[in-house]
């Protein structure tokens, strides 16, 4: 799997899922410690600092479309699993789609994007810098 597709995908599925599965599991930790309503709010930050620590030291590539298509599928992924794994699996009582919900899935679909595209003016910013030395 050294293809650029290949690793496309191996960053897609295992890293799409690690980071869910993070989430999935810190909610089920923080519901017995804080009050339901506030779990995303407090998994959210937890979560961009982990999402950021795969996109900027795990995932190498600097081609930005690798970054929209991680952006999708990642969203995708979040979107499914919680679907099957919390609304559909524990049916919660006071319903799953807030605006915590909607935050989480605006910063799955976002960071990506926005480190791709800093990753892409960072190596276009050395390209240049490289050419007047």
């Amino acid at each position: 799997m050294k293809t650029k597709k290949g690793k496309l995908l191996l960053s897609i599925i295992s890293w799409g899922f690690f980071l869910w599965l993070v989430g999935y599991l810190l909610s089920f930790i923080l519901f017995f410690i804080i009050p339901a309503s506030l779990i995303g709010w407090v998994i959210a930050p937890i979560g961009t600092a982990i999402t950021l620590w795969v996109l900027l030291r795990k995932i190498k590539s600097r081609d930005i479309n690798h970054y929209f298509v991680l952006a999708v599928a990642w969203t995708l992924i979040a979107v499914v699993l919680d679907y099957f794994f919390i609304v559909k699996a524990l049916n919660p009582s006071d319903g799953y789609y807030k605006p915590a919900v909607y935050f989480y899935y605006a910063l799955t679909l976002l960071l990506p994007i926005i480190v791709g595209w800093w990753k892409k003016s960072k190596s276009n910013t050395s390209l240049v810098t490289q050419d007047f030395n």
